[in-house]
């Protein structure tokens, strides 16, 4: 297989971008918005296939799975985008040096962004209309579980794009296949940036194997510390939304971390996930507690697995410590760096949790599922940044441009 000149194809599509105004750019947007609605049946129906092939046991098949209320909210969020400030032309930076020369810093657009996603065909929506705002041309390698959805979704963009006039290769989905992968990973002049949105396993080929930029993005073990000092009713509610609003994202819970002192909360705690049919993976203590209460066939006694694992599936591990340095410790070592949260009424424990976590997102007396950055308010994310080195947290338009430097002389020469 060679892609070379598709890639080519999407780089010389992406010039034509700079062509285009806000205004046309939110016009296009918006139709694409009211085609999606307009036309939900055809995208419905493909991915009916794609579920027809998964086990509706599988973790991921929530992921997958798209619905008329899902594709109304993909179209509002579409909506959302387009009525965003745009991100470029932005000056971030204006000075004149002494010898006279004027120099100004301003926001531009990455060029091409490369996507690896797995079965989650919401993201090809999300990343068009992040990049196609921000001026950006984005090829896509989707995973085979969602490949029909992810097809029937491109088609649908591109009709849109042709009746304004616009190159669709500005959007180019990719055979999905571990070939087309390899051939992204190295497209070395075309691709500016690759952004992988999946488990670790993903993230780490992508990191180990590509030769263009990476930002590496969606792995979370998530940890939620119930302090010494937190507050029962608040805990109860925090935990079940954060493990059971939807188990199959990177922002969801993974393990509860309970201080000694408050293990007599613990029944109540977890009776919410009882509801939902939660398998707890116990430490000693815990499993002490919770043994002829919770049910046998959903407890099990903890391994050294049981901590740093993304379950993505209603299961959960607990770890209990007897100081707030404990429970950092645990999340330094178990921790992912996407999210972590503290539930505690102590303000000073609070800060110091705050203050020592090394997580791109983290939370006092809140759940981890929002994390996202339509709940941010940036309309929409192409992935959650688990890195330190550029944009870190949910990423939108902002942290998909860059900047370049313009500068202004009279003739100066340098001495």
């Amino acid at each position: 297989m060679d892609l070379t000149e598709t890639f080519k194809n999407v780089k010389t599509a992406s010039k034509s971008l700079a062509l285009l105004t806000d205004a046309q750019r939110n016009e296009i947007l918006m139709a694409v918005a009211d085609a999606i609605v307009d036309y939900k049946e055809r995208i419905l129906v493909a991915n009916e296939k794609d579920l027809a092939k998964m086990d509706v046991k599988n973790p991921l098949y929530d992921r997958l799975q798209l619905t008329e209320k899902r594709m109304d909210d993909i179209a509002a969020d579409m909506r959302n985008v387009a009525s965003l400030p745009s991100p470029l032309g932005h000056i971030t930076k204006e000075k004149t040096l002494p010898n006279g020369l004027r120099l100004c810093r301003i926001s531009v657009p990455f060029g091409v962004i490369g996507m690896i996603y797995e079965a989650r065909p919401n993201v090809t929506y999300d990343v068009f209309s992040l990049c196609f705002k921000s001026g950006n041309a984005c090829v896509l390698k989707g995973g085979s579980d969602a490949d029909l959805s992810n097809q029937a979704s491109v088609e649908l963009i591109h009709e849109v794009l042709e009746r304004f006039g616009v190159n669709p290769d500005v959007v180019t989905l990719l055979p999905a296949t571990h070939e087309a992968t390899g051939e992204m990973l190295n497209a070395v002049g075309y691709i500016d940036l690759c952004i992988p949105r999946g488990g670790r396993r993903l993230i780490d080929f992508v990191r180990d194997t590509a030769r263009i930029p990476v930002i590496e993005t969606g792995a979370g073990v998530v940890n939620t510390y119930y302090d010494r000092d937190a507050d029962l009713k608040m805990g109860k509610t925090i935990i079940c939304n954060a493990k059971t609003r939807r188990v199959s994202v990177c922002n969801a819970l993974d393990c509860l971390i309970i201080h000694e002192e408050r293990l007599g909360d613990l029944l109540e705690l977890v009776q919410p996930l009882l509801n939902h049919k939660v398998t707890i993976y116990a430490d000693a203590p815990s499993y002490q507690i919770l043994t002829g209460h919770y049910p046998e066939i959903l407890l099990q006694p903890a391994t050294s697995d049981s901590f740093g694992t993304e379950f993505m599936d209603y299961k959960i591990a607990i770890k209990t410590v007897s100081s707030l340095k404990e429970a950092l410790e645990h999340i330094d070592q178990h921790g992912s760096g996407h999210s972590e949260a503290i539930i505690t009424q102590n303000e000073a424990t609070a800060h110091k949790f705050q203050q020592h976590v090394d997580a791109a997102c983290v939370y006092w007396n809140a759940p981890t599922s929002f994390t996202d950055g339509a709940q941010f308010g940036l309309g929409a994310e192409i992935g959650i940044s688990t890195q330190k080195l550029g944009p870190r947290g949910p990423m939108a338009l902002e942290e998909i441009t860059t900047y370049k430097w313009l500068i202004e002389g009279e003739g100066q020469t340098r001495p």
